[in-house]
């Protein structure tokens, strides 16, 4: 596995001395299903929302791997799973896709307040019929003069409710495929956006996540990120550093949880013993332990593959196929050890089994990975 360098190793510990602010009430947010603007600044002045992009635009200029390795730090020390999974999505939304294919100008006029967290970021993709299936999106966008017109909706848009700047994805071309979809970054109040408003869901609840609604919404021309017709290149080159950030997290998380559920099972008596000395409940934390170090082997080991330009497209469905479900496979572990009190919402183990179903289905379903690398075996 990978040695961590002195400088990688502070980055991630520069987090520490925030985590009792932003774990402090983090219980009772999930219950109310409310994002923290407070908690937002507090992480935003870690500079850890600008870890991947350059010092020019107010980032700290870092690696891949070395924004994952910090990321994990973060899941394993923020309870708050919903703003940690907000923060991934401001980062990969708008901001990875803006450094790697946006002009001169739209790096210069937005990149500094992503970096800040001044403005919030989120991507609208999914539409109410189409679901992972992004090729069958029906959202137009129709080029006059120096705009373009975009007409149609969106669902699942993480960060939604909140945020200020969205990296829309429309059909621009007439036939089927991924040649006729466009990638456009709009701003919240640009005529004809309408946000709609935060969505009741399972888990995650202190990330909002609501619909998007574009009627003859006109973006100029110059909001276009990348090639007109080249969306779906933008789109894999973010979702494979969305899935490998955003799961990295899950790791730190599920580190956490191995940690917690060692404590408990050592401290917690039935029948005159700790009832981590049964078989049973041993087997289960052993299970949770190599749950977590595979998954993060193919995190990592998939970062390091894409950093240095290898096809990763098994690897990628692979490792997020691994992790989404190790971490399901752990949390329901941990609610079980801790019995009566894991079905407790004081304890937060729920809370975590909750936020853990939603990594089957974000970033693509495991039927859509399975799919994926049954394609690649040839079936």
């Amino acid at each position: 596995m990978i040695e961590w360098t002195a400088d990688q190793r502070a980055l991630r510990e520069g987090i520490a001395p925030w985590l009792e602010k932003l774990n402090a009430g983090h219980i009772a947010r999930d219950a109310d299903a409310s994002f923290s603007y407070e908690n937002w600044r507090t992480l935003a002045a870690t500079g850890i929302l600008g870890l991947p992009f350059a010092e020019r635009w107010g980032g700290l200029g870092q690696s891949l791997l070395t924004t994952m390795y910090v990321l994990e730090g973060l899941g394993e020390g923020c309870r708050d799973a919903g703003l940690s999974f907000s923060v991934c999505t401001h980062m990969v939304s708008t901001g990875v896709p803006l450094q790697r294919f946006g002009s001169q100008a739209l790096k210069e006029r937005y990149l500094p307040p992503i970096c800040s967290g001044e403005q919030i970021g989120a991507h609208a993709i999914s539409e109410p019929d189409s679901g992972s299936d992004a090729l069958a999106m029906r959202t137009r966008a129709v080029r006059d003069g120096e705009h373009y017109v975009l007409n149609g909706s969106k669902t699942f848009v993480s960060n939604g409710p909140v945020a200020d700047l969205f990296t829309v994805y429309a059909r621009t071309g007439d036939g089927p495929g991924p040649l006729g979809v466009t990638a456009f970054l709009v701003e919240r109040g640009t005529p004809g956006l309408r946000v709609g408003t935060p969505v009741a869901k399972l888990g995650l609840r202190t990330s909002p996540l609501g619909e998007l609604f574009l009627d003859d919404c006109r973006v100029p021309a110059s909001h276009v990120i990348g090639p007109p017709g080249g969306g779906f290149l933008v789109l894999d080159h973010v979702m494979r550093r969305e899935i490998l950030c955003s799961f990295i997290v899950n790791a730190g998380e599920m580190r956490h949880r191995v940690t917690r559920c060692v404590g408990y099972a050592r401290t917690r008596e039935q029948f005159g013993r700790p009832i981590g000395t049964n078989q049973a409940v041993s087997h289960r934390i052993v299970d949770m332990e190599i749950g977590v170090e595979t998954a993060r082997h193919w995190l990592y080991g998939t970062a390091q593959r894409l950093a240095a330009g290898a096809n990763v497209t098994r690897d990628i469905a692979m490792a997020k196929l691994v992790t989404s479900e190790a971490n399901v496979a752990s949390a329901l572990a941990a609610v079980q050890i801790f019995g009566g009190n894991g079905y407790m919402a004081e304890y937060g183990v729920e809370a975590e089994l909750r936020n853990a179903v939603g990594s089957t289905l974000y970033s693509g379903t495991s039927e859509i990975q399975r799919n994926r690398i049954a394609a690649l075996l040839g079936l």
